[in-house]
Parts: structure tokens; sequence; C-alpha cells
């Protein structure tokens, strides 16, 4: 796996493990050692890497109940005989297998820890069956406060689906809930009344009719996932399909609503091949051909599980029909279609390891907004749809949030996230190169999971400046830099305010309808202008707050 690739590595991840064991008891204020248990690699944790689960679960939605279980294999990185596997309240696990032998399990809290028998030698890939049972917790407010969904279409038939980032994928199946790690390959069999449907992951392998007026549906992804990423969605679903003529082939897109909105559906999602092609010219090719795209109708509003992009925009541009710039190009979009699919390529394919460092998937997004637009519409349209989103900014606290408590930053993470990368764009200012950073981002982290550090190293050797004090300044800052201009006669003096130690950003004002490049300080600097009567305009587009006398 992308995130484990040398014995160096290993061993690092099992020193931070006991590090962070240490300290579990002695949390940032705040937080809880179960904030710890669910936001860190425990030692019991960090021992084993997760190759492949195989969930196997019977849903009835009649008593909002789950039952089944996940075989977790996994491969042996250290030696140690405690496996700590996660699974919320109120759901029970019962029981955990391994070649045939019951274990001893410890529960505290979420976290449970599996006693082994077996002695777990470096190298060796294993398997242990964990078994489970309950009522998971309904969803207060999908997707924001998620869970299951436990609703009814207007035909009385029920209408199942789960959500659960942030909260974590064991609000519903045991798992290794933890960010730094995908699975390589995952089975999901799930058994749901007739004439219900399950929609899963990856592709559709079998569909198993039993004898109790039941059906299993059988989905497998073989491309690496993220644990939220994984859902199931239940209704009354009708399927229609199309053949993509993509980067890497042919891209089969596959599209479930329920059955009253198929007509609906079928001139809505046009916009799903409009964003293939953006985002792929954007971005590169889609990361997981093999497991093919499909957007699937839930009662919520929407999410980007991989593969399994869910939807609930009501059929409608925008977002439920609304403009989030202010600025009419929202209103060009089925803003869910757009954004949560903009995830497979920013969430999906590139995660990150700690949720701390979810800006990554948000800000980036938010940003691709931006990008079909100016893939459609052109650059115009772009820029003014992402100045238009600087209305929803807050700049209350970092985007960056606590590590190792799951713990997510500011919602600012969204619009002043993707007016950041705006700003690098103007930074690079060549709309190639631009494309040519993006894409290649897309290649040297495929499938990988990612610190901030990361896509900071690798966003400043690919624009070939030092970023640290561009990225102190918008993600662990809630300044916005003043750039404050003076005119007096034939002079303009200019210099920053509300700057962090080593901010570099040179910009480009317009002097008498000219472009003027010039590199900023906190220190004051003078120009000469050809005249006293020259006009000074500013660029809207960086992220800058402008300050003209």
């Amino acid at each position: 796996m992308a995130h484990l690739k040398s014995i160096f590595t290993v061993f690092f991840i099992v020193a931070m493990a006991q590090l962070n064991h240490a300290q579990l008891g002695q949390n940032k204020k705040g937080f809880t050692r179960q904030d710890s248990l669910r936001g860190s690699i425990t030692p019991e944790r960090a021992w084993w890497d997760i190759t492949y689960y195989d969930l196997d679960i019977k849903v009835t939605p009649a008593d909002k109940y789950i039952a089944g279980s996940n075989t977790i294999h996994y491969k042996v990185l250290q030696p140690n005989n405690v496996l700590q596997v996660d699974l919320q309240s109120p759901l029970n696990m019962t029981r955990a297998v391994q070649d045939g032998r019951d274990l001893e399990i410890r529960h505290e809290g979420n976290a449970h820890f599996i006693k082994l028998t077996k002695e777990q030698l470096p190298g060796m890939i294993n398997q242990v069956q964990v078994f489970y049972e309950g009522n998971p917790r309904e969803a207060r407010n999908a997707p924001w406060d998620g869970g299951i969904s436990w609703k009814k279409d207007r035909n009385d038939n029920d209408f199942v689906a789960s959500s659960c980032q942030g909260l974590g994928a064991s609000v519903w199946w045991p798992n290794k809930d933890h960010m730094y790690q995908e699975v390589d390959s995952m089975a999901i069999h799930v058994n749901v009344p007739n004439p219900l449907m399950n929609v899963s992951n990856g592709r559709l392998i079998k569909t198993e009719p039993k004898d109790d007026n039941t059906t299993t549906y059988h989905w497998f992804v073989k491309n690496p996932i993220n644990n939220y990423g994984v859902n199931i969605n239940i209704g009354d679903y009708v399927n229609f399909n199309e053949v993509y003529q993509g980067e890497k082939g042919d891209l089969d897109m596959n599209y479930f609503v329920l059955r009253d909105n198929l007509e609906k559906a079928q001139e809505q999602f046009k916009d799903a091949t409009r964003m293939m092609e953006a985002f792929e010219h954007w971005f590169g090719p889609y990361p997981f051909y093999e497991d093919s795209f499909k957007l699937v109708e839930v009662p919520y509003l929407g999410m980007e599980h991989q593969s399994s992009v869910t939807y609930g925009n009501r059929f409608r541009n925008g977002y439920l029909g609304r403009d989030l710039s202010g600025t009419g190009w929202g209103m060009k979009f089925d803003f869910i279609i757009i954004h949560e699919s903009g995830h497979e390529w920013f969430a999906n394919n590139i995660t990150n390891k700690d949720i701390a460092d979810m800006w990554i998937h948000e800000s980036f997004t938010a940003y691709s907004e931006s990008l079909f637009l100016d893939f459609h519409y052109g650059t115009t349209a772009a820029n003014e749809y992402v100045i238009g989103t600087r209305r929803s900014i807050r700049n209350d606290r970092p985007l960056i949030g606590e590590y190792d408590v799951n713990h997510e930053g500011s919602g600012d993470m969204y619009y002043k996230g993707a007016n950041m990368i705006h700003t690098l764009r103007m930074l690079v200012n060549d709309k190639d190169q631009w494309r040519k950073i993006l894409r290649d981002m897309n290649k040297v982290f495929y499938h990988s999971t990612v610190s901030t550090q990361d896509i900071e190293d690798f966003l400043s050797q690919s624009i070939g400046q030092d970023l640290e004090g561009f990225f102190n300044q918008y993600l662990r800052n809630t300044k916005i830099p003043k750039l404050v201009l003076k005119k007096k006669k034939n002079k303009l003096s200019y210099h920053w305010e509300n700057i962090v130690d080593n901010f570099e950003l040179p910009i480009r004002i317009i002097i008498d309808d000219e472009i003027v490049l010039i590199n900023p300080t906190a220190s004051k600097q003078v120009l000469k202008l050809p005249s006293d009567k020259s006009v000074i305009q500013t660029d809207p587009a960086y992220y800058v707050e402008y300050k003209l006398n």
C-alpha cells in the first residue's frame, strides 16, 4: 500500500503509536480518551495493515436493524497479540473468530480489543471474523450528522442509506476506523427484503434470491477505498446507464434512482458526463475505472462515497435550487453531481491521513466547482464564481483541526480553501502549467493517503516557491493578508498588513491598464508611476484584502 512503502515507515508508525498510547490519558483540552482511541494510531492499530474486508450483513428496515460480520484480512507488520477493531454503540460486537477459535474481546466504548492466540509473525497474512448486530445510530441530520437514514419513499417503500464522514464508518460496520490506511479491496454482501435493492461500491457481481423473500446483493470493490467511502443504499431502485469514452477507455456510468424519478433523472444526470469531461481534463483519468462510476439517489443531500456517489439534490440545478456564489453561475450545474463527484479525485483518490487535514478533501473539491465552469463556460465564469463564494467565509478558526483526536478544522475549508487554491493559480499565472500541477498531484498521490505537509511540499516544488508562509497564513491563521497601497503624486507605496512570518505572494496590480507584478513585504516599498494622474486598479481574483488611498 502507498502509505507503508518501507521498513522505516513501519517503525515510524509503531513508534508514533507507542507515543500516542502513552498520551491517551493526557488528552488535549476538551477531548476524551475515546477521541484519542478513535483518532490516533494506537499500538493496537499500528502493527497490522488491512488488506481486504469481506462485509456480509442483513439489513431489516422494519426493525432498523443490522446483523452480520466483517472478515478482516491483514498483514502483520510487527509482533503483537491485541488487535483494535472499532464499532460504535448501540451496535454490539458479539464474537470474534480466528482459525475457528473464539477470541476474547475487551470492550472499551467504541474501541474493541481482540486478544489473539495465534502467533502473529511479520509478513504473515491473517484474518479475523468479527460478528455484530443491533440498531445502529440513526442519522440526525445526514450527511453532516450521520449514521443510517431510515426513511420511506412516496410509495411507502423503505428508503435507507448510510452516511458517516467524520462520525466514522464504525457507526454501522466494524473496521479499523482510522484514515491513515485504506483497505486494498473489499467485498460487500447486503441482504434486504424484496422488492428492495441494495446499491454499494464497486461492481455488482451477483444477485442472490433467498427463500425468506429477501435478496442478497454482492458487490466487489477492486480499488483501495477509505472507510467512510463505503456505503449501503436501499430502495425501490431502477437503473439506467451509459458508457463514457474517457482517458483510459470505456467507463461504465450507472445511475440508480427511485422508480418515480426515472424521467427526471435521465435529464438531470446529463451533468455526470459533463462533470467527467471537465474533471478528467483538469485532474487526469477518473481514478476508479475498474469499479465504474455510479450516482445513487438517497434520502439526504448527498456524499462522496467512492464509485457510489450519493445524490439528493431534488433534480435541480444549484444547491437545492440556490446559487451559493450569488453570481448566477452556480445555476449552470447540479451542485451535488459536480461537487460530490469531484471528491473522487480529492478524498477518494487522494485521502487525508488524519481528519484534521480534511481541508485537502474539501478545499480542492470546492475549487473543482469553478474548474467545471472554467471548462464549460470559460475562465471569467470560473473567476466570478469562486470570488462569489467568499460571502460564505467566516474566518472563525483555522482550516486544520487538532491531530490524533478525530477533529476537523473550520467549515471555511470549503470556500476559504477554494479561494486559497485559486490564489495559487494566480501565482502560477499559466493555465497549462496549473492544469499539469493538478494532474500531476493525482498521479503522484494516486490511491494514497497524505498529510498537509505532503501537499505543501508537492505544491512548493511544482510551483517553484517556498509556500510555507503562504500555507501558514491561509491554513493555520484566520487573518486575511491586506495589501495597503498609497498613491502620492507619481509615487506608489505598498506593503502587507495582517500577515504571518515569511508570507510571500507576488501580486499583479494594474497601472494605467498595464499589468505590473509587485512583491510586497511587511516593509513599505515605493514604485515610481508614469505620472501623478496614473490610475491604480487591483485584481479581485487574489484572496486578499485591499486598502487603496
